[in-house]
């Protein structure tokens, strides 16, 4: 029996041809594609339409759908789409914001490149993300307390972040992000959103100096997806309706526990095993896969 699901389609500009086009790459699969709906703003479109497909054939869909020329498409299952309650969890770090913050924080110590290196492999899962965490902090040590707030004062959110979290609060649901990061600059910005739960990791500060370490647990993603988890449960959301994005291989555990996993401007990695990914530079594209 079919199962059903929501076609999305996203572009900086779509012309009617795309719904024509991606509804021809899954008839072969048995697909029924409903009549487009349109969205969007000045900066991208959107074109919906439901489709109902054997469950079966989900990976081949998505794989057809690679193949489109004239958008980016998403297949999200219903029980994602048509859920009550959601609840949107994301990385931080090149998603939520635009830059990575120990690259800023090393760019004080005069170690950017050395340190950008190490989290570009880390991120396509090169490198085991708590040696290279710990060997990238460790190029910190001595630096003022006050380089945090240079730091934090350079951080910028990526465009439609504001708007992708008040959507879905104005629409009841709770918001999460979980970081690789450190809580010294990400509190500030969790608190700005208002979002509901929040985790990253805690740079040591000694004497008014960073001493090189972390304190505690490092926020790695086997932390991420035990985040997701115990905070979706919190708030009463089956995995199953639940929304993560990110854009790293630490992130790959969370993406695969939610109902829909989104790679945003992700590593191939990542987009491989990602249920739906978005290359539009705005946050805010990802509101349409819920619904809210």
């Amino acid at each position: 029996m079919p199962s059903r699901f929501a076609l999305v389609l996203s572009a900086r500009t779509l012309l009617p041809r795309a719904g024509a086009a991606a509804a021809a790459l899954l008839e072969p699969l048995g697909a029924a594609v409903g009549p487009f709906t349109s969205a969007g703003d000045d900066r991208y479109s959107i074109q919906t339409a439901s489709v109902d497909l054997d469950q079966d054939r989900l990976a081949e869909a998505r794989e057809a759908l690679g193949g489109l020329a004239e958008a980016e498409a998403a297949l999200v299952p219903a029980s994602v789409r048509d859920a009550a309650r959601k609840f949107l969890i994301m990385d931080v770090d090149s998603t939520l914001i635009q830059q990575e913050v120990i690259e800023l924080l090393a760019e004080h110590a005069g170690k950017r490149a050395e340190v950008a290196a190490v989290t570009e492999a880390a991120m396509r899962g090169e490198l085991d993300f708590a040696q290279s965490l710990h060997a990238r902090v460790r190029t910190l040590e001595g630096l003022p307390e006050e380089v945090i707030d240079r730091v934090r004062e350079a951080v910028l959110l990526t465009p439609g972040a504001e708007e992708l979290v008040a959507a879905y609060h104005v629409a009841g649901n709770a918001v999460a992000v979980v970081s690789g990061g450190f809580n010294q600059i990400l509190a500030p910005l969790a608190e700005r959103l208002k979002l509901d739960y929040w985790r990253a990791n805690d740079l040591e500060i000694v004497n008014g100096k960073l001493t090189g370490r972390v304190v505690g647990e490092v926020v790695d993603r086997a932390v991420k997806e035990h985040s997701l988890r115990a905070w979706a449960s919190e708030q009463n959301v089956p995995l199953e309706a639940c929304i993560a994005v990110g854009d790293g291989a630490n992130d790959l555990d969370m993406l695969g526990a939610a109902g829909l996993g989104v790679a945003f401007h992700a590593k191939p990695a990542v987009r491989a095993a990602a249920d739906a990914a978005v290359d539009l530079p705005y946050l805010d594209v990802v509101r349409h896969f819920a619904e809210v």
